[in-house]
Parts: C-alpha cells; structure tokens; sequence
C-alpha cells in the first residue's frame, strides 16, 4: 500500500506538467504522469490571454473584446475554471491509488517579482510569454486553494541542491532515478515533467521542506 502521495506542478503555457508521487515499503513510486490543460482547444484567451490583450491595445478592430483589461479578466476566468477541473481529476485518480495526498509542490522561479502581468506584457511585447507562463501558475494557486490542498512553493532554480541534501544522494543519483521515472511515466518525459517529478519525490518521503506556503 502507499502510504503517502506528493504532487508536484510545474507552469508552461497552456497548462502544467503534472507528477505524483508515491511511498510504497520506504521507496519512491511514480503513481502520475499528466498534462493538466488550462485552455481550451482553439480559445485563444485561455490560451494566451495576454497576447490576445497586447494585440487588442495595438490594434483595436470591430469585434476584439472591449479593453486589454476585459480580455486578460476573461482569460485568466477560463484558466482558474480549467485549473480547479483538472486538479479534481486528478484527485479522483489518485484516490484509486489508496494513498493519502499529503500536499502539492507548486515549481516557481524568479520571474515571481512580477506583479502586474498586464502592464508588464503591454509595455514589453518580448516578455508577453513570460506572463503566460505566471498566468498559468496562479491558475493553479487558485485550483490548488479551491480543492483544498496543501501546497509549498518550491524555487525550481534550487531544487535540485535542495533535494540532493534532502534525499541524501548525490546529483548523480537522483538523475538516474528521475530517468527510471520517466521510463515508467512514457512520454512526454522532459524538463518540467522532471523538476514536477523532483518536487513530487520530496513531498511524498516527507523530507524537511521549507518555502512559501499557499495553504
């Protein structure tokens, strides 16, 4: 039986890489390995909000929603539904696994000192992916806080450093057992569903983590 399960999420744009880890007789158990969508095939405002809104203050044409503003409210309204709808799910599917969720590891990096996504994609155009990318991650504080579950924000940059000393094995080890994951998991098995892995792995053996929680 497991005896406790980790999730781990890491943002892109148009949704998160999501793991789940497991703890069965003291090791490590890939239970999940998913993509969790926040748009919608073909909607451009779930999609990328912010472009749709930069598009609209350079070039306003009958039909384009009213403001950039409305535009990003009714994109980012879309993620947050999305969001909450994939991570239950999830957790329908991870009660099939007879563990118990213990909580999530959202991934987050620097980029965080953004606080105005907005303005920040109007006044430079090149960093509009940028905000996608947050966008998608505060879906997923709003789905992880609506469902309930426990979540520690995590900085992906030190993660690796973190778990080495947590997991006590070295860089090399943890490396070789995330590809042993990723031959469970099948594809796609690349950087972000990694660092989602490795976040996952340190909730679900409970190593002493220390971050910024979003209850």
């Amino acid at each position: 039986m497991i005896s406790a399960i980790g999730l781990g999420l890491r943002a892109q744009k148009g949704g998160a890489a999501v793991v789940a880890m497991g703890v069965r007789a003291g090791a490590p158990k890939l239970i999940l390995s998913t993509l969790l969508p926040t748009h919608r095939e073909g909607d451009r405002l779930s999609l990328e909000p912010y472009r749709v809104a930069y598009e609209t203050a350079q070039a306003p044409h009958p039909g384009a929603v009213a403001d950039p503003a409305t535009a990003v409210a009714e994109g980012r309204r879309r993620q947050d539904m999305l969001a909450e709808a994939g991570l239950r799910n999830i957790l329908h599917a991870l009660e099939r696994a007879e563990g118990t969720l213990v909580r999530a590891g959202l991934l987050v990096n620097r980029a965080g000192w953004v606080t105005d996504l907005l303005d920040y994609s109007l006044s430079w155009p090149e960093h509009v992916p940028v905000a996608e990318a947050l966008a998608v991650r505060e879906a997923l504080r709003s789905g992880l806080s609506r469902c309930g579950i426990g979540t520690v924000e995590l900085d992906e940059k030190s993660l690796a450093d973190r778990a080495a000393q947590a997991l006590a094995l070295s860089p090399v080890e943890i490396d070789a057992q995330l590809k042993a994951f990723g031959a469970t998991a099948g594809k796609p098995w690349r950087k972000e569903q990694k660092l989602a892995c490795l976040a996952a792995w340190l909730l679900a053996v409970d190593a002493p983590i220390t971050g910024s929680s979003a209850s």
